[in-house]
């Protein structure tokens, strides 16, 4: 392992262990989000290989963790040495919409051939640890890309990049952890595990996936009724940054004072089912006034 690695490696361990605050988060008010269920967030990371590689996918992948000490481990009952056939119609679901360059020709053409399916699960989490561990979460795609994966997923929030997209996200959270800035690492992460905007104009565009780096999902409502126009996709990518706004102002301020600031009302995640890997156990933040294009 390099001595860059060994760097963010020690940052990370130092996330878990000592739970920094960030500097600007109100001392009255926890930086991290407070559970509302017992449930434990993980990750579930999907890999496809070439045909019969299942065996390189899972010594890639358990070099990767070894060198990672991550407390991730190969999933024996669900991976598979042959194609799935169910794989393209997943990737489409899953690809990233918002950033323009997620993924490109190749990515499809190497999920159409893949051969081989390995997954791999993560730790459980809590809001302390989850920025940490999603960050090695994260160090682990570039690894298996970089070591026989031709395409990668994270089941645990549906959303999938390519090959350079996953790498150019792991480098951001590199260069973060470098320079001790754990805003940035949660964001290189949140944007690289979670998705967004998920939903429709009657009940309200969210993120699934925020629960992955130990924050409550973002819902905005929108409030259009069936006889005004749908929201572009223009409108939608806007949509998208203000929740990446509001992310990005809890990790940095604290969840309670975002929350307050911006009269956001915090509610339990009714979208799935308490044992779902998608089910945000620290609520959905949604946003009451209805989003305008203006």
């Amino acid at each position: 392992m390099n001595s860059k690695r060994r760097g963010v490696l020690a940052f990370l361990a130092g996330l878990i262990l000592g739970q920094p605050s960030p500097s600007n988060a109100s001392s009255k008010s926890s930086v991290f989000a407070a559970a509302r269920s017992s449930y434990k967030p993980r990750h579930v990371l999907c890999f496809l290989g070439g045909e019969n590689g299942l065996e390189a996918l899972k010594q890639s992948a358990r070099a990767g963790i070894d060198a990672l000490g991550a407390g991730f481990s190969v999933d024996e009952d669900y991976s598979r040495d042959k194609p799935d056939d169910r794989m393209v119609r997943s990737f489409n679901i899953c690809w990233d919409r918002v950033d323009p360059e997620a993924y490109q020709k190749t990515d499809e053409d190497a999920v159409a051939t893949h051969g081989s399916v390995l997954y791999v699960l993560g730790p459980s989490m809590t809001a302390e640890t989850a920025v940490a561990t999603s960050a090695k979460a994260l160090l682990l795609v570039q690894h298996m890309l970089d070591h026989g994966a031709v395409a990668a997923k994270g089941e645990s929030a549906g959303v999938a990049h390519g090959v350079q997209r996953w790498r150019e996200l792991s480098e951001q959270m590199r260069k973060a952890a470098a320079s001790d800035d754990l805003p940035a690492v949660a964001r290189a992460c949140r944007l690289a595990l979670a998705r967004r905007p998920i939903g429709d104009d009657a009940d309200g565009m969210a993120s699934v996936g925020f629960h992955l780096v130990g924050l409550p999902d973002v819902l905005i409502t929108v409030g259009r009724k069936d006889d005004q126009p749908r929201t572009t996709n223009t409108e939608q990518l806007k949509i998208a940054a203000l929740i990446d706004e509001i992310a990005d102002e809890m990790v940095k301020d604290g969840v309670e004072v975002v929350l307050r600031r911006r009269h956001i009302e915090l509610s339990d995640d009714t979208r799935y089912e308490e044992n779902e890997y998608k089910f945000n156990p620290f609520g959905v933040a949604t946003v009451a006034e209805p989003w305008s294009a203006e």
